[in-house]
């Protein structure tokens, strides 16, 4: 298994040597690789077993840097990224030359976000290249939000687990565009909606396809879901549906009376509290012996709809 520390250190020399370093965010866990280095890349998409059809985010610590890997930077995104990052904000800009085309998987833009945690930060300032870094997990699966969910299943391919404690958003970023003078949503994150709208003064186009053939991170129709059979509807309705079953159930906020395997994701119905929980009880449903899971949709407020996001994908099925 992999080594689990804080040691930056020796992250760095890892990295260094072309090799993987699992690291925390606050939203996810990230699989780290050199992003300028075409074999550390590739070795991301290998560990991960990760179509090459679906782009990285590149990870840096400021917006210095990152002159030096695009062609330009729209003003109105520079004001957003200074309002936001560090943050769970992904930027999709055209990129120079020098990022390779299997991070972006051949388009000509490339997504980039300044995480906020501050392991990861020092990490980053430290070194003289940016890392991408998808979710560190087995793909399609459940993001990891601690490090014990990435040694469970990467650690026996990784060296490293920079272990930064339990995420504190918990779903992954948010990414965003500039086109035709408008902030575009590619995919709903960790900063909602209606921030975004606060923080720019004006109504953003939501631009949410659902692709095989992605022109951002994030945008497969199935996606982040357990092993186990994941159904969303009226929970009451469900139990009668599978009765007879062991089910596991996960609620927003109220607590079923009579079901023994039960996650509830903010009994207070806050959805910060509930995107922090979510990928962390899925996978503690999925390693119970329940023979289905089930939930329900949350409001569509605030980090709601990136929740709604989650659950609809990880219970997609042809």
């Amino acid at each position: 298994m992999a080594i689990l520390g804080t040691d930056i250190v020796q992250a760095r020399q890892f990295l260094e040597q072309g090799k993987l370093v699992a690291i925390p965010t606050e939203t996810v866990y990230g699989l780290a690789g050199n992003a300028l280095d075409p074999d550390a890349v590739l070795s991301i998409f290998e560990t991960k077993a990760r179509p090459s059809f679906d782009p990285l985010i590149v990870h840096t610590d400021s917006l210095q840097k990152i002159e030096r890997w695009v062609k330009e930077f729209p003003k109105p995104l520079q004001a957003l990224a200074k309002a936001v990052w560090p943050g769970p904000l992904t930027i999709l800009l055209p990129r120079k030359e020098i990022i390779p085309d299997i991070v972006t998987s051949g388009l000509d833009t490339v997504g980039i976000r300044i995480p906020n945690h501050p392991l990861t930060l020092s990490l980053l300032q430290s070194l003289d290249f940016p890392l991408a870094a998808p979710s560190a997990n087995p793909f399609g699966y459940i993001s990891p939000t601690q490090a014990t969910h990435v040694n469970e299943q990467l650690g026996k391919l990784i060296p490293y687990i920079l272990d930064g404690g339990a995420c504190q958003v918990g779903i992954e970023s948010t990414i965003v565009a500039w086109a035709n003078n408008q902030l575009q949503v590619l995919r709903l994150g960790g900063l909602s909606v209606e921030a975004l709208e606060d923080l720019i003064g004006q109504k953003v186009i939501l631009h949410l396809n659902q692709s095989s053939n992605p022109q951002a991170p994030g945008m497969l129709k199935s996606h982040y879901a357990p092993r186990k059979p994941l159904y969303i509807g009226d929970l009451e309705a469900l139990l009668k549906q599978h009765a007879g079953k062991r089910i596991g159930v996960m609620s927003f906020q109220q607590v079923l009376p009579g079901v023994t395997i039960q996650r509830t994701l903010s009994p207070q119905g806050n959805t910060h509290e509930a995107s922090k929980n979510l990928f962390r009880f899925l996978r503690e449903l999925d390693q119970s012996d329940a023979e289905v899971l089930i939930t329900e949709f949350v409001p569509e407020v605030d980090l709601g709809r990136a929740i709604n996001d989650r659950l609809r994908r990880a219970a997609y099925s042809e």
